[in-house]
Parts: structure tokens; sequence; C-alpha cells
């Protein structure tokens, strides 16, 4: 709907600005819904947004989105330390690239006419390699280091970073391929534009159990 200032502002502008004023007024409301503060298109309409602002006590402009929960998340990751234990979900939901392949035994015939390429003598899968790459998000868009910089999620992420042993991980598309456990190889944070955003780049692989101990009788 449009206000007396839209109104007018349409009149010195010409009928057809009516139909884009309401455009440019729902794209201001949904900004507002986000991290984004509310930053009029009309300039007339400037002193309502500072006097909305003073009279409410909680309005800051910085604050930015906060952590996405699990449920909300369409495909969450999570890490643990152990199996079943307490689990660490990523707060906002990181794309997963997930690659694999085999390795093959080929061996090269010697003196054998009109033989192409190579015997295939045996195979095996390789490891699933896993790249997961997202970010993480502070409170406050402007402000301090300790105000706006993601301490705390960065903090618990590294905890797992730097764990020498294998890591549980919960996952719908990891589920889906059987991988439960994952051993870190590869960390980086690339520089991020944004105080209170860090990105980070992770490279795991799967780890799965096997039985080394072979029977005698296996062996026959």
């Amino acid at each position: 709907m449009l206000d007396n200032t839209d109104i007018l502002f349409a009149s010195l502008m010409g009928a057809n600005k009516v139909g884009e004023i309401q455009r440019l007024n729902l794209v201001q409301n949904e900004l507002s819904k986000r991290v984004l503060p509310a930053i009029p298109f009309l300039p007339v309409k400037n002193e309502t947004v500072i006097a909305q602002a003073k009279y409410d006590q909680s309005f800051n402009p910085w604050m930015a989105s906060a952590p996405i929960s699990e449920e909300q998340q369409f495909f969450p990751l999570s890490f643990s330390f152990t199996e079943n234990g307490e689990k660490w979900t990523f707060p906002f939901e990181p794309m997963l690239s997930i690659s694999s392949g085999n390795n093959v035994v080929e061996r090269n015939v010697a003196k054998q006419d009109n033989m192409i390429g190579t015997v295939k003598e045996r195979w095996s899968q390789k490891d699933f390699e896993i790249s997961i790459t997202g970010a993480l998000i502070g409170s406050m868009m402007k402000g301090q280091p300790q105000d706006c910089y993601p301490v705390e999620m960065m903090s618990r992420l590294f905890e797992f970073l730097k764990h020498r042993k294998e890591i549980f991980v919960y996952s719908f598309p990891l589920e889906t391929l059987g991988i439960t456990k994952v051993v870190i190889y590869d960390y980086s944070f690339p520089f991020t534009k944004g105080e209170n955003v860090q990105a980070y780049d992770i490279k795991v692989k799967s780890d799965f159990a096997y039985n080394l101990l072979v029977k005698e009788e296996d062996i026959k």
C-alpha cells in the first residue's frame, strides 16, 4: 500500500512509477527481515527510519543472521569425537563435494599382436575425498573483533581439525554412501570480506574399519 509520501513522489515522477515504488518497498521489507539494515529507497523517508530507531531500543542495524538450527538446514553436517557422542553441528550449512574412484592394477603385455591397451588384473575402491566449504558468521557486522569475529565457533571447529584420530560425521549424503568416519587432511581459512565472517575449506577422507587378521583356513 502507498502512503502519502509515495503518492506525492509518484505525482512528481509520473503515474507509471507507482508500480516501481511498490516493488522497491517490498524489497526493502524483505531486506529488513535479514541481515541488512533498513535502507529506504526514497530519500524523504530517512526521518521516519531514524525516528523508529530512536523509539525502538532493541534496534541494531548491524546485527547479523543468527545461526541456523539443525532442523532448519537441508543437509546439516555434524562432527563428534566418539560414536554416538556429543555432536557439534555446523551453525551454517556448508557445501559438500565428494569424489572417489578405483585403484586399478594394470599390466602391459609384450609381444602380443593386435592388443590394444593394458590388462586390468584387479582393482579396489579409493577413499572418498570430501571437501567441506562454508563460512562462520559472528552476531555483529561492525564493532570490536571480540564482538564481531566468530571466536567461539572457530575455537569449537578447530578442536576437531587438530584431532589426531578419526572423527565421526553425521550428514545424509555421507551416510547414504556409508561414510560414518573421516580423517582430517588439510584445512584453510581464506581471507573473507566482512569483519564478522570467516570462510573455511576442509579436506577430509573417509575411514572404514578393516579386519587385518586373516584366519589360516581363509588363505587356502
